[in-house]
């Protein structure tokens, strides 16, 4: 019923049925969630799916997505579905591999391939450097080979030798011997044929000496000649048996890298790569000889060392960075960890003989390389969180490519050589996932930001409230106890679901799409119906279950209605009081919030027309607050001062309140209380008041309503409800209600009452029991009005200020 339509209730007290709408079950064709299929479409996010849709869809440099909203809102859910959906219709990116770079060994060259083929080509150069480690050796132990060998060695041998047996020849028919000794060639006398012993040889003639003296020089000087031609027969002995090993490995080479060729003629780059491949080969052919050596040790132990042909065959394997063999589709990728070295890659090191070294084969992937191709999805706090990360993100994505190096390195903390692998090309679309305050921080502060997240995704908590509305919550219910594999809802824990989602939205006009909170409650709804041993869930249950989220939250508040009992908080819920008027605030701790009177005084006295704010002048009040109670000022001088100064000095303060304050949702309280001081009038205690004021007196809508009203009503009942106890909201907040079920019951009882305004006037005719007045066409107010009484102690003030300032100008006078 309308209070307009009830004469026991003033025209201002609102009718039970207005301060809470509840969603009829019987509205409900379905017995229980089992009857309903499952929510095919994202509920109350229109703005953020075309959002997602145009992002996903634009195929331009710096489109990238940022997708906001609360915790709780889908937001990773919905972005991964839609994410999910595109990529599916998309080509499988390529493959990347890194193979060594037989010019630059320091820079890894990287190699594009189609997908799947990248594990492929490195299986078949693992399968090659295995055969050509069988075919090399065979090539070598051939009949053929060893001849050939054989022959070029001989040839050596016989240049060698012809040309000492020329130097000994010559030295025979000059009577002289060449001797060998195990330190080279000696040249001795000879007589007959025979050496000439060393005393024999003193006894000859000086003359013949001499002789023998030149003749032994002279060939010293041939055998010099002779011998220094064996280093340049020994070349080119050496430049031959090379080309016939190059010759021979040729032979075991060619066919199979000319076969791998075969196999990838349609990848230039691969054969290009081959080509190097074998022309390395064909250097290093000694590599592939098998050496049998004995372990190395050290003081006793054995040392885990590559041996070196086993190290340099390495080159020729194939680091496969990227394989898509598997996929279908674009790839997907969320990073949960989105660290530097797990962003765009890292380089692994192993320990050889007390130091770090690494090779190609170490690189390893990063999220980037992952999803280049596709989609990257990161959690934008996590992503700041991490040192350099959110610099290497952004570097990435301006260059267009990957690059792969040590953050040491990234940074110039390392100067020393590093490998440095070729970049990869980076075309990929990327979504953060973040709060909306880390959005608005970047795009003020970071200029990098906005060109490069262009597409803004953002998720509401709230939809409206339609009669359809209900329906489709109705079945996202249902969505949810299937995937949670849960009881069935019936009818009525249906719509207990859906008014306490009318209540988290704070408006009646609208519902909670928190899916997060949602699931929650359906979780602990469908626990408590286990526990009672119900077959399904039922209101009973959802109101135990949001009953039980509220104790396990409501310690503080519990304290403060104890304190109030006890009276170390002093509020008044009975009599009358002048200056004194119970405020209305809501104390957030983590996610529970709850509503709190607070005892508001105002004293007034002559003064220069200001209005202090204690809370203010102690800095416990904010900027808000203070403009709040700026804004009294203000009404006071243009309703009662317009022809005569405003001679007031009045104080305001939140009794007992050691924290801070703010917010003007107080202001129409504290006008209540200070037009309570002027009038001397008593304003009842049974009623507290929230809302706030503009400079004409018109009250506005706030925040937390719902447990503003609560909070006040729980400290009544702690004291015993007596029917003339109840709350003063703006008009505009009747919209917004959704109060608990004791409170309604109590309001059509007739024990508590809620009462809405829309002007100060109309809120302190029902504080203190008299009309407030309106003025007459001369601007005079009604007798024994509020405001008559209010104007009357202001012209007072003014004639006393008029008399005290007359007074101080005959003093100054009557000096000499």
């Amino acid at each position: 019923m309308d209070s307009a339509k009830d004469p026991a209730r003033s025209p201002h007290e609102l009718a039970p049925e207005r301060l809470r709408h509840r969603c009829d079950p019987e509205r409900y064709e379905f017995r229980t969630t089992d009857d309903l299929e499952d929510l095919d479409q994202v509920l109350g996010q229109a703005r953020a799916v075309e959002a997602l849709r145009f992002g996903l869809g634009i195929k331009r440099t710096g489109y990238h997505l940022f997708a906001m909203g609360p915790e709780g809102s889908g937001r990773h859910t919905i972005v991964q579905r839609f994410v999910g959906e595109r990529a599916g219709a998309e080509p499988v990116p390529d493959d990347w591999c890194y193979v060594f770079d037989f010019a630059r060994p320091h820079q890894p060259r990287a190699l594009r391939l189609p997908p799947g083929q990248g594990r492929s080509f490195s299986g078949a150069m693992t399968r090659l450097v295995d055969e050509l480690r069988a075919a090399i050796p065979a090539a070598f132990e051939t009949d053929e080979y060893r001849a050939r060998r054989q022959t070029l060695e001989e040839e050596f041998s016989e240049r060698q030798e012809e040309a000492i047996e020329k130097v000994r020849k010559h030295a025979e028919e000059l009577d002289i011997a060449l001797v060998r000794t195990p330190t080279g060639f000696a040249f001795a006398p000879t007589r007959a044929g025979e050496t000439i012993a060393r005393e024999e040889f003193a006894k000859l003639p000086e003359e013949e000496r001499t002789s023998i003296a030149q003749r032994i020089e002279t060939l010293e000087g041939e055998l010099q000649r002779a011998l220094l031609l064996f280093p340049k027969w020994r070349r080119e002995a050496q430049q031959r048996l090379r080309e016939l090993n190059r010759s021979v490995t040729r032979m075991a080479v060619d066919s199979l890298i000319d076969e791998l060729k075969a196999a990838y003629t349609a990848l230039p780059q691969v054969v290009e790569y081959l080509g190097q491949v074998q022309e390395d080969v064909l250097e290093h052919a000694e590599h592939f000889h098998a050496r049998d050596s004995e372990p190395q040790t050290l003081l006793g132990l054995p040392l885990r060392v590559k041996d070196g042909s086993e190290s340099a065959l390495q080159r020729y394997l194939v680091n496969v960075l990227v394989d898509h063999g598997a996929s279908r589709g674009a790839p997907v990728v969320y990073e949960d960890q989105p660290t530097y070295d797990n962003l765009v890659g890292r380089i692994d090191h192993v320990a050889q003989m007390g130091a770090l070294v690494t090779d190609f084969t170490m690189v390893k992937s990063g999220a980037l390389h992952r999803a280049n191709g596709g989609y990257l999805i990161l959690d934008l706090r996590k992503l700041l969180v991490q040192p350099f990360s959110w610099e290497a993100l952004k570097r990435a994505l301006r260059a267009g490519v990957i690059c792969t190096e040590s953050l040491g390195q990234a940074i110039g903390l390392v100067s020393t050589m590093a490998m440095k692998p070729e970049p990869i090309p980076l075309d990929l679309k990327v979504v953060l996932v973040g709060e909306r305050l880390l959005y608005y921080l970047l795009h003020a502060y970071d200029p990098d930001f906005a060109q490069l997240f262009k597409v803004v995704v953002d998720f509401d908590a709230e939809m409206e409230r339609r009669p359809e509305s209900d329906a489709l919550y109705a079945r996202l219910v249902a969505t949810i106890v299937r995937r949670e594999k849960l009881r069935a809802f019936d009818r009525a824990a249906v719509a207990r679901v859906v008014d306490h989602a009318v209540r988290l939205a704070g408006d009646a006009a609208r519902l909670s799409i928190l899916v997060g909170t949602l699931a929650d409650l359906l979780r602990e709804s469908d626990h408590w119906a286990a526990s009672g041993g119900h077959a399904r869930v039922g209101a009973t249950d959802v109101q135990r279950a949001i009953d039980a989220q509220e104790r396990r939250a409501d310690r503080v508040r519990q304290h403060l209605r104890e304190e109030v009992q006890r009276g170390t908080i002093l509020i008044d819920t009975g009599g009358a009081k002048v200056g004194q008027v119970n405020g209305l605030s809501v104390l957030q701790l983590g996610g529970y919030a709850f509503g709190h009177p607070s005892r508001i005084t105002a004293r007034v006295r002559l003064g220069s027309g200001q209005v202090l704010d204690i809370e203010r002048e102690v800095e416990l009040g904010g900027p808000v607050h203070a403009k709040g109670v700026l804004i009294l000022t203000g009404f006071l001088a243009g309703r009662f001062a317009r022809e005569q100064p405003l001679a007031l000095a009045a104080s305001l303060v939140f009794e007992q309140s050691y924290a801070g304050v703010e917010g003007d949702s107080a202001s129409l309280a504290e006008l209540c209380a200070l037009l309570s001081a002027l009038a001397e009038l008593p304003v009842q205690q049974g009623l507290a008041v929230t809302g706030s004021v503009n400079q004409l007196g018109e009250v506005q809508a706030v925040g937390g309503v719902n447990e503003k009203i609560e909070g006040f009503f729980a400290v009544c009942r702690d004291r015993g409800l007596n029917g003339e106890q109840g709350v003063l909201i703006p008009k505009a907040n009747v919209q917004h209600l959704m109060l608990h079920e004791d409170v309604v019951q109590a309001v059509a009882e007739r024990r508590f009452h809620v009462h809405a305004v829309a002007h100060v006037d109309e809120a302190v005719a029902l504080l203190t029991g008299i009309a407030a007045g309106a003025p007459d066409p001369k601007g005079i107010w009604p007798e024994a009005s509020v405001n008559r009484r209010v104007a009357d102690r202001l012209a007072a003030f003014a004639a006393a200020a008029r008399r005290f300032r007359a007074a101080g100008e005959d003093d100054t006078e009557r000096k000499p």
